[in-house]
């Protein structure tokens, strides 16, 4: 399977960002090969307003099946869940440690935003 993981840097070691949309790295892991690669995402990270709706847009582009993330707004959510984009909540972990627990199936899905927009 094919995720994206938010992060605050561009390594596997980086920890997870709270934030999906102004995140700022995404990080592309395939669950099957082992295979990882930073994307920035700094032009979200600075943007004046629609951050998580890009970023959930440049996800989709990405060929992804799942999203690892802190949190996620209601505008994002929608985006997501239009492009059948599953989404999992992670704690304060790193990237690496956020793709081993949702190997064990130990990340929440989620079914709805966890936070307002604009968080």
């Amino acid at each position: 399977m094919k995720l994206a993981i938010t992060a605050q840097g561009d390594k596997a070691t980086d920890a997870v960002d709270p934030r999906f949309g102004r995140a700022r790295y995404l990080i592309v892991v395939n669950t099957d090969t082992g295979d990882c690669a930073a994307h920035d995402n700094t032009v979200n990270l600075n943007a004046a307003q629609g951050a998580g709706i890009q970023t959930a847009r440049n996800v989709a582009e990405l060929g992804v099946e799942a999203v690892i993330t802190g949190n996620v707004g209601p505008n994002a959510f929608k985006t997501l869940n239009a492009a059948g984009i599953q989404i999992y909540l992670a704690g304060q972990q790193t990237v690496q440690e956020a793709v081993e627990l949702f190997k064990k199936s130990e990340l929440k899905q989620v079914s709805a935003a966890n936070v307002e927009g604009h968080w």
